[in-house]
């Protein structure tokens, strides 16, 4: 760490460099920067000097507040400044929880909205290292009315198309959760880390302690993944270059389509009927989405949960490099996708349009979940909303069918004009056994009943309903 120097704007700049070892949630701000910045140069705002018992005249809290800056070293629970990770410029605010708890106050606040304002006046994403038990009671409603001085900064960083990726440390707990954390485009979290609206100390007394881990709520569909603290500054370089602009001050202008990927299917051959066809798609060996996601990008990472309270495992969704491009995905992996899968897969859409970033989505589905509980979760709605990520996508959508299309909840994730199919693959209305009850048909005419649904790939072909089949040389 150098010597301060005074900068032209009157804030004060601390430089550091180098690296730092794996460490915990529980850790310094600065600690937490030096694990996952190649560089960080450390800057302060002008600030109106504090009282000694701050906005509330409350007893001791300018001692408290002493005694706090002594230990810590910082003059406030949050440090920010310019960074560098993974060879990318961003701006990077730390919490210090050893300082009153990581609390939120105004002098906090300010420079929070510092840190913000940078970000969008540079065009280069937001990196939050948050630690933090909520808002600082001895400055009452003026510590918690900065969750709206967060909450406005944050909506102008979104209007500007900045990206803002959160590292949940530990604890992070209130209104620096609900605010900061949850609203983040990214959400990363360190393992076992406390995570939750309510406190340890407010929480109900039976409450289930899993719910309020990074891991409860990576389950909820809340945390997009949970990473340890060695792999941390890789995964961060991935997103800041995912996400960030290609040079600072630089708009993306709209993206090309993204490649279609190659069949994956040995020794592929186009069904002679179409029960072949269904059959084909519902071969347990057939390659299966994670496959396909492996073979066609070199390098990707997860986006998980509907942000609603749910995680659809059957619905893949993340962020990958084809050839050194970065490509948004939407994958169903075989099941019956959720309601959550769907609400999942509109909230990437629609994050890789901010972002421009363009699309592939995989389908393979026997449909929508349509049990009672999928019911409960608002199963139309979330197909629907889906349906309005896709049309009114801002940047474009590819997709490839790799084996089931069941109906509507396979229907959902296809790009109007721009759909491909693999030889062991069907689209269809509505599975051949379902349509041959609906008809009171007998069981044994199932497979003529196929046929009759034109549900190969050739016949997609055919009635314009897929632009053609990709076959194992299909470009990369």
């Amino acid at each position: 760490m150098t010597e301060p120097t005074s900068s032209a704007t009157g804030s004060t700049t601390h430089t550091t460099t180098g690296s730092a070892g794996p460490g915990t949630g529980r850790t310094g701000a600065r600690k937490a920067v030096a694990l996952v910045a190649d560089a960080f140069t450390e800057h302060e705002v002008a600030e109106v000097p504090a009282t000694d018992d701050g906005p509330l005249g409350w007893e001791g809290y300018g001692a408290a507040r002493d005694r706090a800056a002594r230990r810590t070293g910082s003059a406030e629970s949050v440090v920010w400044g310019e960074a560098v990770i993974g060879g990318r410029r961003c701006v990077l605010v730390s919490f210090e929880f050893g300082f009153l708890g990581g609390s939120l106050s105004a002098r906090a606040g300010d420079r929070l909205e510092a840190a913000y304002a940078r970000a969008r006046e540079e065009r280069v994403p937001l990196v939050s290292l948050i630690a933090t038990g909520g808002s600082r009671m001895q400055e009452g409603m003026i510590a918690l009315s900065q969750l709206q001085r967060v909450a406005r900064a944050a909506v102008r960083l979104r209007e500007a198309g900045v990206a803002h990726i959160a590292v949940l440390r530990d604890p992070t707990t209130g209104g620096g959760w609900a605010v900061l954390g949850a609203a983040a485009d990214v959400i990363l979290a360190l393992p076992g880390a406390q995570v939750g609206f309510a406190g340890s100390r407010v929480r109900p007394a039976d409450a289930d302690p899993a719910a309020y881990t990074a891991e409860g709520q990576l389950t909820a569909g809340q945390v997009d993944a949970v990473v340890r603290p060695e792999a941390l500054r890789e995964v961060l370089g991935f997103w800041v270059t995912a996400l960030g602009h290609a040079d600072a001050g630089e708009v993306r202008a709209t993206p090309g389509p993204a490649a279609v990927p190659r069949a994956l299917a040995k020794d592929p051959v186009l069904p002679r009927s179409g029960w072949d066809a269904v059959r084909a798609a519902r071969n347990p060996a057939r390659p299966r989405a994670a496959a396909y996601l492996d073979d066609h990008f070199d390098r990707r990472e997860p986006l998980r949960g509907d942000r609603c309270g749910g995680d659809d495992p059957g619905m893949l969704c993340g962020v990958g490099l084809h050839e050194g491009r970065p490509v948004a995905y939407v994958a169903q992996a075989g099941t019956a996708t959720l309601p959550s899968g769907y609400r999942t897969a509109a909230r990437v859409v629609r994050l890789a349009g901010r972002f421009g970033l363009p699309v592939l989505t995989l389908v393979d589905t026997p449909g929508a979940a349509n049990g009672d509980a999928a019911e409960r979760a608002a199963s139309g709605a979330a197909i629907a909303d889906l349906f309005t990520a896709v049309a009114s996508a801002a940047t474009p959508v590819t997709t490839l069918l790799i084996g089931e299309g069941g109906s509507g909840g396979a229907l959902a994730l296809a790009a109007p004009d721009n759909t491909w199919a693999t030889p062991d693959s069907y689209f269809s209305v509505i599975a051949p056994e379902l349509a041959a009850a609906i008809l009171k048909r007998d069981p044994s005419r199932v497979a003529h009943t196929a046929d009759q649904l034109r549900l190969r790939p050739q016949d997609l072909a055919d009635l314009g309903v897929i632009r053609g089949i990709v076959g194992p040389g299909a470009p990369r």
